[in-house]
Formats: structure tokens, sequence, C-alpha cells
């Protein structure tokens, strides 16, 4: 039996807005897969990688407690990974819209290359 749930629409933050929400206690979760994130990263403290193949998994780990801050390269895969959470009962998660390549075009940090079409 498949139950049918009625998700709200996910809560949406700029880069800008999602390095204010850092500084006042939130989580990035960087849900690109670590081949990604070795060529180029979010360089903030306490980033937490967790894979968008593995967070079906391991989206355990995750605390409950604190706002989470999904990003990926872009939009998509982020969303996905946000409504998965939200599905499994998360209230206080969010999603970056544009991801690494919009917060890199803001010149926040990174590690490794630039992403590529900036």
């Amino acid at each position: 039996m498949n139950a049918h749930v009625e998700l709200p629409p996910a809560r949406e933050v700029c880069p800008t807005t999602t390095r204010r929400l850092l500084a006042e206690g939130a989580l990035l979760v960087d849900v690109r897969e670590l081949s990604e994130v070795a060529q180029t990263a979010f360089d903030v403290p306490g980033v937490v990688l967790l894979p968008l193949s593995e967070l079906q998994h391991r989206h355990g780990e995750l605390p409950r407690d604190r706002l989470l801050v999904l990003a990926s390269q872009g939009d998509e895969r982020c969303l996905k990974a946000t409504y998965f959470l939200m599905y499994q009962g998360y209230t206080q998660v969010a999603h970056m819209q544009g991801g690494l390549e919009k917060w890199a075009r803001k010149g926040f940090p990174i590690r490794g290359a630039v992403p590529l079409g900036l």
C-alpha cells in the first residue's frame, strides 16, 4: 500500500541568506557525489557531505534540531534531496537556489577549481 503524502513547497534560500543562516547555526549539506566534491567544494566549516545516492540509507545521520540547508551543483538534485528529507519528517530543511555555481559566482569561498560556466 502506497500512502500519498502532501508536502508543502520546499523552502528556498539564496546563497547570501545561506551564509547568514550558517553563521546562525544552520548546517550546510552538500548532496553532490564525492567525485564532484573532490574537484570543487564549499569552503565552510562543518559542511556535511552526503551524496544524494546515499541519502536514503544515511539520512538518519542528519540532525533534526538544526536547520539543514541542502546544496548541489544546481537545483534539481538538491530539490530531490530536500523533498526526500521532508517526506522523512524533517521540518527544518531548505534548498539553496543555484547551488555551488551561484555560490561561486557571488565570490563566496570554495576550494578547488571554479565550476565550469563561470
